[in-house]
């Protein structure tokens, strides 16, 4: 009898933590009251408060040349620049997101996360993942290098123009976000303070851990598992390389390279072969504090824009753990591409072959890592099609 009412307990414990939003402050909006908070302060805070949209549709109107006196003296206006020079390694032919974007909006994430309540002043969205050269030695990095190589190589060429890696990184993250078809334009700030000093270990997520334990681990970064959920859906453009290498480029959802809520609706159901679901992904989908949410972000009618909504919420939140000068910050939305309402790629219904096979394809992955059209592996597929057909019958 006592278990059944712990048991009971536990669960009544569970719905009510399903359904608090993330909404407790960061950096230092914890201890600003709001007579002193800038605009942008009293902008963040309102974001995370949830009075106030995470998207922007704000337009970069008349931007100044780059090397005159009235880009210098605008913030933002290099970033229209280092911003049209991402979107073209971030878009591939095909008008699906690149691989490089799948990193850049990893690497925000991992840069990010590295901060816990425990840590006190100390990581979050600093830069450190590139400029603390331990970051990269951990195994749960893997796959970053390259994304890596390529913010040294913005930063080389534009941090003459004063900004900071850690502006670098989330700004990255933001903008492959939105050029991923159906990707929310995510309000976007700069002027973090950059830091060389690695991380600490254990703040990162690990694929095979449990519900409890990944939702502890976010809500001492201030997130609930509602904004759990909400970024998790991330991993609906991915194409995994080093959980399985040997299921190396398979999609975690039927639709590769697009901001879609199929990753939502597969991971709680079925799903084609190809797909590759995380363990922590199916077990988070299957907890009672996330459940609800990954039903409401799957429903057809209307699941995508509740979690635009709900994601840009909650990556305003991620991008900025670790900052203490979220009151002195720029915001620089109005540089970001704009987003995309709409998607139909011209080669989906042979993504869909590809998703229906068994054997790896590489020319397949890799061309869909590359954001190009597959038209032309057709042949390559057909064959494996009709041989799944016969080991998985309708």
């Amino acid at each position: 009898m006592e278990a059944t009412l712990e048991n009971l307990q536990k669960r009544d414990d569970l719905k009510s933590a399903d359904c608090r939003e993330s909404e407790e402050l960061i950096g230092d909006l914890n201890w600003l009251p709001d007579y002193s908070l800038s605009p942008v302060g009293s902008l963040v805070k309102d974001v995370i408060l949830g009075k106030v949209s995470g998207e922007s549709h704000e337009i970069y109107y008349d931007v100044p040349p780059l090397r005159s006196y009235a880009c210098a003296a605008d913030t933002c206006c290099v970033w229209w620049y280092i911003v049209d020079e991402m979107e073209r390694l971030f878009r591939g032919p095909g008008g699906r997101c690149t691989n490089a974007a799948r990193g850049a909006i990893r690497l925000g994430f991992h840069d990010a996360a590295g901060w816990s309540k425990y840590t006190g002043q100390f990581g979050g969205a600093d830069g450190s993942i590139v400029l603390a050269p331990e970051e990269m030695t951990s195994p749960i990095n893997a796959g970053l290098q390259e994304i890596v190589q390529q913010m040294r190589f913005w930063y080389d060429k534009w941090g003459g123009y004063g900004i900071s890696m850690a502006d670098l990184i989330q700004m990255g993250g933001t903008v492959a976000t939105v050029v991923c078809p159906l990707g929310p334009r995510i309000r976007s700030f700069v002027g973090r303070v950059d830091s060389y000093i690695p991380c600490t270990d254990g703040l990162l997520p690990r694929e095979d851990s449990d519900a409890d334990t990944l939702v502890e681990l976010f809500r001492a970064k201030t997130i609930q598992p509602h904004g759990l959920a909400a970024l998790l859906g991330a991993h609906s453009t991915s194409q995994q390389r080093f959980v399985d290498p040997s299921r190396f480029g398979d999609p975690q959802d039927s639709t590769p390279g697009v901001w879609d809520t199929l990753f939502y609706s597969e991971t709680l159901g079925r799903a084609p072969p190809r797909v590759f679901k995380f363990r922590s992904d199916i077990v988070l989908s299957q907890d009672p504090r996330l459940f609800g949410k990954f039903r409401a972000f799957a429903d057809p009618n209307g699941g995508q824009q509740h979690w635009n909504n709900d994601y840009a919420r909650e990556y305003v939140r991620l991008s900025l753990l670790g900052v203490y000068n979220i009151n002195n910050l720029t915001d620089c939305t109005w540089v970001l591409p704009q987003a995309r309402d709409e998607w139909w790629g011209e080669d989906q219904w042979a993504v869909n072959m590809w998703v229906n096979t068994t054997e790896n394809i590489p020319q397949v992955a890799e061309t869909l890592q590359a954001g190009g059209l597959i038209t032309g592996l057709v042949e390559l597929i057909r064959p494996l099609v009709n041989k799944a057909k016969g080991a998985f019958p309708a």
